[in-house]
């Protein structure tokens, strides 16, 4: 998590203080991570692809019928996000620096300083979501074992309109298609009686992501100062 929010602190210079294009920055920050964990398991574990195994006394513990701690925390902490976010004043700061930095920054908001913390926050939030994944539902790091999961994040984030709950709704959504993708592997039979090519099974999370978002994405509405670099008026 501390090594997350120093490479979104990384992202946040480039697009607030030198305003580099924030789709642009991501995609180059996406494929540097992407090389970097192979370089560092490689030196550490002598193996680029992966790395041991953990015992599993330090994995996180199950509770009813497999489900994780981590998943228990996650869903826990949509209502505290709701809550920062529409009951607090630093709720109202952060809404206000993404509609209209320009009012926020008359009625004395630091936009800038804001706009880091937020970032870095995102930073610190996504890798623990990778912690998981390597130290909670598995035992060890795959090189790409993620599969795409940050971009079907982002698309639950647009279907949902960028609003907590919803978000909470549209992941549960993705995570059931996920679910039985997996269930139908092995199932799931051709015309000829073989089974349908496991390839073709994994893609249904994907391909409904892409269905959704083109039935939803006219009807989301992004913050209007999304993507738009805000320099203070002197």
């Amino acid at each position: 998590m501390v090594v997350g929010g120093y490479v979104a602190l990384i992202f946040a210079v480039a697009v607030i203080k030198f305003e580099a294009d924030q789709v642009v920055t991501g995609f180059a920050i996406s494929l540097l991570m992407l090389g970097l964990p192979a370089v560092i398991s490689s030196r550490i574990y002598d193996s680029a692809g992966s790395t041991q195994q953990i015992a599993q006394e330090f994995l996180l513990p199950d509770y009813f019928n497999r489900v994780s701690l981590a998943s228990i925390l996650a869903i826990a902490l949509v209502p505290v996000c709701w809550y920062v976010l529409y009951k607090t004043p630093f709720g109202l700061r952060i809404r206000a620096a993404g509609e209209n930095p320009e009012a926020a920054d008359a009625a004395g908001v630091n936009v800038i300083r804001l706009r880091y913390i937020a970032v870095v926050l995102s930073g610190v939030l996504a890798a623990a979501g990778g912690a998981y994944l390597s130290i909670g539902q598995s035992s060890l790091f795959t090189r790409g074992m993620t599969a795409g999961r940050g971009y079907i994040a982002l698309a639950a984030l647009i279907l949902a309109k960028w609003k907590p709950i919803p978000v909470l709704v549209a992941c549960l959504f993705f995570g059931f298609t996920e679910a039985l993708a997996i269930q139908m592997q092995g199932v799931i039979k051709m015309p000829s009686g073989e089974d349908v090519p496991v390839q073709f099974i994994q893609m249904i999370p994907y391909v409904l992501t892409i269905i959704v978002l083109a039935g939803f994405i006219g009807l989301s509405r992004a913050p209007k100062a999304l993507g738009i670099p805000y320099r203070k008026e002197n």
